[in-house]
């Protein structure tokens, strides 16, 4: 098996092949690859990526015990000049960053997000649903809530203007998949956002850990943006003062409130059912 620039080939089956962590890849010192790739992990997270853009695969890492399940990938790999490299368990675990890299790593390029614009021209006609994210930042949250967002066939995951929050290797293995089936969407200036969000019918709802409507008696539009808050500080005030609702998950008393991954679940399910 060759190590260098060039894709890896091999006639017949490939024997596993030892990776010390020396031999992991150096980050390149452009910023702009940085910034472009992400390196994931986690079998459903890399299978999504290859189901819907293969051609963003960039190099692979499996562990030998993979290889069955992975032979439609390593094939695809091997006709598209693709690297892969058979390793051993520590190695992979270096490479991800982590213990639960479910035997397989990729680097990828990111899907960037798109524009508010583009995503409104481009969305079809009928109920639709999407979460706008204010401040919400722990990857696993937002592995959970984009895990969710797929189950229920949110349109998409809504960022503001200088919001720093990316997909990260862990938020893609939490997701299951679902990073590849929600996109995200990078909004501009609050107010135009919300006026172009109101243009095409939409409805913004505050979620609030209390003092907002009942949500399993609130009567919910077809299109609704449901704004969530940042794990601990929730919300600006100004962003939920200019919503069209504000709803409240009623519960026993006995905590506080849900984490804002768990909330997602529960405020899609009640859209869904409506």
């Amino acid at each position: 098996m060759r190590d260098d620039n060039s894709p890896w080939k091999a006639r017949g089956p490939r024997p596993p092949q030892r990776m010390d962590a020396a031999d992991a890849p150096a980050p390149h010192p452009a910023r702009e690859r940085r910034d472009a790739e992400l390196r994931i992990h986690g079998l459903n997270a890399i299978r999504a990526v290859f189901a819907r853009r293969p051609q963003a695969i960039r190099k692979l890492y499996l562990v030998e015990s993979r290889i069955p399940q992975l032979q439609p990938l390593l094939k695809w790999c091997v006709a598209n000049r693709v690297g892969y490299r058979v390793v051993d368990e520590g190695d992979l675990q270096k490479l991800a960053a982590s213990a639960h890299h479910e035997g397989v790593v990729a680097e990828v390029l990111r899907d960037e997000p798109l524009p508010l614009s583009t995503w409104l021209r481009d969305l079809p006609e009928g109920p639709q649903c999407a979460l706008w994210l204010d401040g919400v930042g722990n990857p696993h949250n937002l592995g959970a809530i984009l895990r969710s967002a797929a189950h229920f066939g949110v349109g998409a995951v809504l960022l503001p203007k200088p919001s720093t929050l990316a997909l990260s290797g862990a938020a893609a293995r939490v997701a299951e998949g679902g990073a590849e089936a929600v996109p995200f969407v990078r909004l501009g200036r609050e107010d135009n956002s919300i006026a172009q969000l109101r243009g095409a019918g939409f409805t913004l709802a505050a979620t609030v850990v209390r003092g907002g409507d009942d949500l399993f008696k609130a009567a919910l539009p077809q299109r609704l943006v449901y704004v969530l808050g940042a794990e601990g500080d929730g919300m600006s005030p100004e962003l939920a003062a200019a919503c069209d609702l504000r709803l409240s998950i009623p519960g026993s008393g006995a905590v506080e409130s849900l984490n804002v991954a768990s909330a997602t679940a529960v405020l899609l399910a009640a859209w869904a059912r409506r």
